[in-house]
């Protein structure tokens, strides 16, 4: 399969997965454990993805960029539903 087709996949899972992470986060306060668990809690996972596909740190900022949109995402949908529901 060609590295580039992979690395795509590789961001578009950190979205998905941090989209539900997002959505949860938003019913915390800000900087508290709760916050913080969802920041984090799919990091170890999409390291564990990128290690496994044979790519280097240097590809952390692509993941990294995925993960924060999908958390940007998730507390977008939280906050729609919260104020038409």
């Amino acid at each position: 399969m060609h590295p580039y087709v992979i690395v795509f996949g590789l961001i578009l899972l950190a979205l998905i997965i941090n989209i539900p992470c997002g959505f949860l986060r938003q019913g915390y306060e800000k900087f508290t454990f709760g916050w913080y668990f969802y920041v984090h809690i799919s990091i170890p996972f999409i390291i564990y993805l990128r290690v496994k596909s044979g790519f280097s740190w240097k590809f952390i900022p692509l993941t990294l960029g995925g993960a924060m949109v999908g958390q940007i995402i998730g507390g977008m949908i939280h906050r729609r539903r919260q104020r038409n529901g």
